[in-house]
């Protein structure tokens, strides 16, 4: 738990580094320690020449320094010692973070800092991290957010820094320098000393330290960072970046993925200094209100769309100091995207949003409650958040100015309002369907598109007889809020480990009362297991639409209980329905009881039906497309036996499925169940009970009539290396994915790290409960084993298992079209054809004749034909 009052101090040191330092509560022992590193400089301040500078130096930083020289000498001290390091490259801030076992924190702190005193940025590893570059833009390429995201910053004023290319990529940091015969490595060098300056910085640290021990160490690591003196980049002149005649049109564009969506968005002028009444965010919670009465609730009823956001993601993307983003992102069906100009006119209830104090106060006491009962974040993570808050707020909000309300001012959020009007909203409107109709392409990313202006009519219409009605309305009054945060007394003897409370032929229950991290919170899961499931592909897409269409039923009336910071998940299981609960244990039976109630009275009209048979065939669609995800499909199709795969699920969905069937799929599902749970927090014995008598009350089913087994069975591959290479399915995707199946990690220190929070524990031990195994004691059982273990042994194990005789599984999934594409001006053809090549089947590819000795798999069925089968896998002792 966080709070204020938590012991901390913030000091700036001699060099004008700024710098809060946290010192772990002593309720439960946390072993890792974590640091993390602001510099108030991003992308914006990128050379015109060099686009991507400041992301290829957030990675080049890292090449050893004067004090330790080893090029990748942090990475390895890190692993040795379980820790783990990020960092990331934004608009106007570079942030640099690192965790690791307390008893290393302060070499490790030592190491990391003189990337910021002495950094080498080592020659030689230039070309190599230029590669590393190019990756993250390649794998970013296919990514619709991320094409979105470069396409609107084009829109903006010719010389503003949001039109710039942030990403960097191997054209700009090394081809075209090489071209134009610039230094990169004296240009990089000299960014480093213009910008990382110590008076540009904010540091956070945590660790169990004592205050006077951890601020001894800042002041004699860091004193050292260099302090040019130099003004900080400001950018806050070059305001109305989007007031253009680009800007406030409608742009039709050809996505990746199959989806229709339609993104509303305005550009303001900065809000950020509002962060105290934070007023996007209580627009943002109207708009994006998704219970009765709401915008959602009216596109839902009309099959209009399936998901709806309205909002500021607060990223130096949608907010920094030239403007602020509100933007309304709508997920659209087919007969949505057909009328999407009269989706367009639904959203202007925006102008009815009013100034409610009853909203606002609600607001704040939900978010409130979070922040004063929140679990335990991971100190990586919060040290993250602190540092860049560091940059953004004054330091008695360092802790809490990005996540509360604190007054309510009906002036400023009037003043927000007022500026999202129809004729400043610019329109992005994404579907296959205009393939072939976007001539324009987007200069990095290579996003089709076409533009044209907004029509009239529509803006007349979005202020034109605006009123409130039955259907759309403020929300009512919410009955999910917690009032109680009493600590519950043990009504059984505590135990380290969850023990079954409840046991029969329909179902059990497993229990453990929280009585270490001591929070009113609590998490139910429960794992409902079908006999039907599995029977064919055709079952298992019935039942993938059910769960679907069960949250879309939960969607409005569990709506008011997520908004009160309770939390549910529905997970189509491969052998059953996993429902999850969890947040303030006050009034989380309600909301586990809607969601019960909802199973058992479960309906789907036609038109809900062909609503998400539609969206389903798109989600299976932009899975296949994926190579890491059809990669990870086609490794399980061979190993796992009677599965069916995602490309059998596709075939039975477009085959045809009825609404009856659905309807007949679920009575079925229903009829005969195996109930097992798990209930962790602050519920007594007889509160937990309860919910497993909820459920085979209220559903009334049958016990099971013979065992169904959780999971999979595994076939004993050959000894020998078999390679199975398909043809990606994503002709626009330039990545390949590889995958060798039949290694093994084992880290002692990773695995005694403590949880952090309820939810670690929670998670681990579900996963005993989900495959029935039950060692809830694995962790320390494997801490054990790991420990009697030599390094001669481990050795000796691995080259057992990867030598001539192993039984050893290459999944490649290769971007075959690159390879035929032509010349240039076949390169234009290819990329003007479709880029959604065909799903519904796999194309084997002949193994690289560099792989030897590897032995082809093209045809899945005939080589796992009349393989021996593993008996299950589970470990019980």
């Amino acid at each position: 738990m966080w709070l204020v009052s938590e012991p901390y101090t913030y000091m700036r040191l001699c060099t004008s580094l700024h710098l809060i330092i946290n010192s772990d509560m002593p309720r439960y022992p946390v072993f890792q320690s974590a640091a993390a590193l602001c510099v108030g400089v991003g992308s914006f301040s990128d050379p015109s020449d060099l686009p991507g500078l400041a992301h290829f130096l957030e990675h080049m930083v890292f090449m050893g320094s004067e004090k330790y020289p080893s090029e990748n000498g942090f990475d390895a001290f890190l692993k040795k010692h379980g820790g783990s390091d990020n960092a990331s490259t934004d608009c106007e801030r570079t942030i640099f973070q690192f965790d690791i076992q307390r008893k290393n924190f302060k070499e490790a702190l030592d190491r990391w800092a003189q990337f910021f005193i002495c950094p080498l940025m080592i020659r030689d590893a230039i070309d190599r991290e230029v590669e590393a570059v190019d990756s993250e833009y390649q794998l970013a390429k296919p990514s619709d957010s991320h094409r979105k995201e470069m396409l609107f910053g084009s829109l903006a004023k010719p010389g503003h820094p949001m039109g710039k290319f942030c990403w960097g990529n191997a054209e700009t940091l090394k081809q075209e320098p090489k071209r134009m015969k610039i230094n990169v490595y004296k240009r990089l060098r000299a960014f480093w000393k213009k910008y990382y300056s110590a008076h540009y910085m904010t540091l956070a640290v945590q660790s169990k330290e004592k205050l006077d021990t951890l601020e001894e160490w800042v002041r004699e690591i860091f004193s050292k960072v260099p302090n040019n003196g130099l003004p900080k980049p400001d950018f806050s002149d070059m305001v109305d970046p989007f007031d253009t005649t680009a800007f406030s049109k409608l742009y039709r564009v050809v996505p990746v993925g199959k989806v229709h969506a339609l993104n509303i968005t305005w550009a303001l002028p900065p809000q950020e200094k509002y962060y105290r009444v934070k007023p996007l965010h209580y627009i943002s919670w109207l708009i994006g209100h998704e219970g009765t009465g709401s915008i959602l609730s009216v596109l839902r009823k009309k099959c209009w769309a399936v998901a709806l956001f309205g909002g500021n993601s607060e990223t130096g993307f949608d907010q920094n100091t030239t403007y602020s983003i509100f933007s309304i992102s709508i997920t659209l069906t087919d007969e949505g995207f057909q009328n999407f100009y009269k989706v367009n006119k639904s959203c202007n209830s925006l102008f009815l949003s009013v100034c409610a104090l009853r909203i606002y106060e609600e607001i704040q006491r939900i978010e409130a409650n979070e922040f004063h009962y929140q679990e335990q974040i991971d100190p990586i993570e919060y040290v993250e958040d602190i540092c860049e808050n560091m940059q953004l707020f004054p330091k008695e909000d360092f802790l809490t100015g990005d996540q509360l309300m604190f007054e309510f001012n009906p002036e400023v959020i009037s003043a927000a309002l007022s500026l999202l009007t129809p004729e400043k909203a610019n329109l992005m409107l994404l579907s296959p369907e205009h393939e072939g109709q976007c001539p324009l392409r987007e200069k990095w990313f290579g996003t089709q598109y076409n533009v044209e202006d907004i029509q009239q009519e529509w803006m007349e219409q979005w202020t034109r007889n605006l009123e409130l009605t039955a259907d759309l309305h403020l929300p009512a009054e919410n009955k999910f809020i917690a009032t109680d945060f009493t600590l519950k007394p043990s009504d059984c003897p505590d135990t380290e480990f969850p023990v079954r409370i409840a046991d029969s032929d329909r179902g059990c229950l497993w229990y453990k009362k929280d009585n270490k991290f001591k929070i009113p919170r609590a998490y139910v899961r429960f794992h409902l297991i079908s006999p039907v499931i599995q029977q064919s592909a055709k079952n298992v897409v019935l039942f993938d639409l059910l769960v679907n269409i069960l949250g879309h039923n939960l969607a409005e009336p569990a709506y008011e209980a997520e908004v009160a910071q309770l939390e549910y998940k529905l997970v189509a299981g491969e052998h059953g329905l996993v429902i999850k609960v969890k947040g303030f244990n006050h009034k989380l039976p309600l909301l586990f009881h809607l969601i019960i109630d909802h199973l058992a009275d479960f309906s789907a009209s036609s038109d809900v039906f062909s609503m998400f048979a539609e969206q389903l065939k798109k989600t299976y669609f932009n899975i296949l497309i994926k190579p890491e995800k059809l990669s990870k499909d086609v490794r399980l199709l061979i190993l796992e036996h009677s599965r069916w795969s995602m490309v059998d699920k596709y075939q039975a969905l477009t085959a045809g499925l009825t609404t009856e069937e659905l309807i007949e799929f679920s009575r079925s599902f229903r009829a005969e169940l195996f109930a097992e749970g798990l209930v962790q927090g602050n519920f007594s014995s007889a509160e937990s009970v309860q919910f497993l008598q909820y459920v085979t009350d209220k559903l009334q089913f049958s016990k099971l009539t013979a065992e169904v087994p959780v999971m999979f069975r595994v076939v004993e591959l050959p000894q020998k290396h078999h390679i199975c290479k398909v043809k990606s399915l994503n002709k626009g995707d330039a990545n390949s994915e590889v995958t060798v199946y039949y290694q093994v990690t084992a880290l002692v220190k990773l695995k005694e790290c403590e949880d952090t929070h309820l939810g670690e524990e929670v998670d681990r031990n579900w996963a005993e409960v989900v495959t029935q195994q039950y060692v809830f004691d694995r962790l320390n059982r494997e801490i054990e084993a790991l420990k009697q273990m030599t390094r001669d042994e481990l050795v000796s194990w691995f080259k057992e298992h990867r030598g001539q005789s192993s039984r050893k599984l290459s999944v490649h999934v290769s971007n075959a079209f690159v390879g035929e594409k032509q010349e240039e001006k076949g390169k234009d053809e290819d990329l003007r054809s479709s880029a959604y090549g065909e799903v519904s089947k796999l194309s084997f590819l002949p193994a690289s004749p560099k792989v030897e000795g590897a032995i082809a798999i093209v045809d899945i069925p005939a080589f796992t034909e009349g393989l021996p089968l593993f008996p299950y896998h589970k470990i019980l002792k």
